[in-house]
């Protein structure tokens, strides 16, 4: 007869001592209690269960139980089974303490945690499409193969990669096949797996812009690449100074956290460079959906899909907790940026990326962005409106795209900024914590990321933030 203790309820981990089985499994339970190993409230497997796992007659298990709730140590209630019960701490016996001798009066400082939030880089996750989604998640479900629950192939789920290259085509310009398409766990596990292969490859350096996240630069060194810095002028990144790299990351559709798009002429010296050098454009398309005042600008891959990666993400347009991002790849690199990402697809879990194959298919993940597109047009709007009604000198850029803007500061005031802001409880970033290490310093400006607030949060983050500007 085949073995039954693996088929009763939940499972409970016991170490009995001593002959006496009652005593042994009574002893077990008060100390697993007593260590908080069982927490109050936890339920216990039934006695039938317990005792086909302990290898025990049930009734020994049932007078056990019987016992401890007489003691105290467990509760059984008719259709509620038997838990652990709720234990009060001890009475006080000793006397109190005697209180503190009064101090010198200390100045309050800041709240310890800010209650507005306009850091840049995250989106309102309160209005993440959960009904939607849910939705989704069954049908990929209910229609998905058996194999899709295995390791899978180290490029991603097939469906996620189809709806991905006609989506990109069709939203952003990406010349693409879903063969050249690797999912990644997010932006940052890209760049990740695009840093070794070009190490690999015998590249040195990879150029940056002279504004960006540290993280991306890190990650970069960490690769055993060096960094150099592209300066930037009025109309964006120079790429024109681009000598002796063999690869550039980019933010060529809305520049983090300027905000321009590059321009045409220079959007073109870049590919023509990389043509010209054999090296790599890494484009950072991290926020591309969200256009309010201008035409899209179209992907930069566009223009030479063998000389540019495509980097994008849903973490701005979801959320970035799902950690979904995907990588448009050279198709000479392609084989290489499986091997550096391992034999199987361990970085993102095949029923998410078989959940946003159904999302993008079914037209809820355009709807989506559509609506949230709406919305961060009427905050943006909202913004501007609000700093030219209480610091009419605060000039607002990078405005017509993306999901902040910059607010540029008089000289040597921003540090003096910041500070009001979190005396105010309100969490902002400076634009200086993005500038490059030694890049001279330039604008001082703050960088307001008006997504991250949900709706019922936004006019006090609004409010706090015009009460700190100069």
């Amino acid at each position: 007869m085949a073995n039954e203790w693996a088929t009763f309820g939940a499972d409970l981990h016991l170490e009995l001592r001593g002959p006496r089985r009652r005593a042994g499994l009574m002893d077990a339970l008060r100390e697993a209690v007593r260590s908080g190993r069982l927490e109050a409230g936890t339920r216990l497997p039934s006695s039938r269960s317990l005792a086909a796992d302990l290898g025990m007659a049930r009734n020994t298990v049932a007078d056990a139980y019987a016992e401890l709730v007489a003691e105290g140590w467990l509760t059984a209630r008719q259709g509620s089974g038997t838990r652990v019960a709720r234990r009060t701490a001890p009475r006080r016996t000793t006397p109190p303490s005697p209180p503190p001798r009064p101090s010198a009066p200390v100045r309050p400082g800041p709240p310890a945690a800010p209650a507005h939030d306009l850091k840049a880089g995250t989106p309102d996750l309160a209005s993440f499409p959960r009904a939607e989604w849910l939705k989704a998640y069954r049908r990929a479900l209910t229609a998905a193969p058996n194999e899709a629950f295995g390791y899978g192939d180290p490029r991603g789920r097939i469906e996620l990669r189809t709806a991905l290259a006609e989506y990109l085509a069709r939203a952003r310009g990406v010349h693409v096949r879903p063969e050249r398409i690797v999912i990644c766990a997010g932006f940052v596990h890209g760049l990740m797996l695009i840093g070794e292969v070009l190490r690999g490859r015998g590249v040195r350096d990879v150029a940056v812009e002279s504004y960006g996240l540290d993280v991306h630069a890190g990650l970069l060194t960490r690769a055993g690449l060096g960094t150099p810095v592209l300066p930037i002028d009025e109309r964006g990144t120079r790429v024109e100074e681009l000598t002796g790299a063999g690869g550039v990351l980019l933010t060529p559709a809305h520049q983090f956290p300027l905000g321009g798009a590059l321009p045409p002429d220079r959007r073109a010296a870049v590919v023509d460079w990389a043509r010209a050098s054999g090296g790599l454009v890494l484009e950072d398309d991290y926020d591309g959906e969200f256009r309010y005042d201008r035409q899209p600008v179209g992907a930069l891959q566009g223009l030479d899909p063998e000389r540019v990666v495509y980097l994008g993400t849903a973490s701005k347009s979801l959320a970035p907790g799902l950690r979904l991002a995907w990588m448009v790849v050279p198709e000479r690199l392609v084989g290489e940026v499986v091997a550096a990402k391992g034999a199987v697809d361990w970085a993102s879990s095949a029923p998410d990326q078989l959940a946003f194959a159904e999302f993008l298919g079914s037209g809820a993940y355009d709807r989506h962005v559509r609506a949230m597109r709406l919305r961060y047009r009427r905050r943006r709007d909202q913004l501007v409106e609000a700093v030219a009604a209480h610091s009419p000198a605060t000039r607002v850029s990078g405005i017509a795209a993306g999901l902040h803007a910059v607010l540029a500061l008089p000289p040597g005031t921003e540090q003096d900024v910041l500070r009001a802001a979190a005396w105010h409880g309100l969490a902002v970033l400076g634009l200086n914590q993005f500038r490059r290490p030694g890049v001279e310093p330039g604008l001082d400006g703050l960088v307001v990321g008006y997504a991250t607030p949900p709706d019922s949060g936004w006019h006090g983050a609004l409010q706090a933030l015009c009460r700190v500007l100069p």
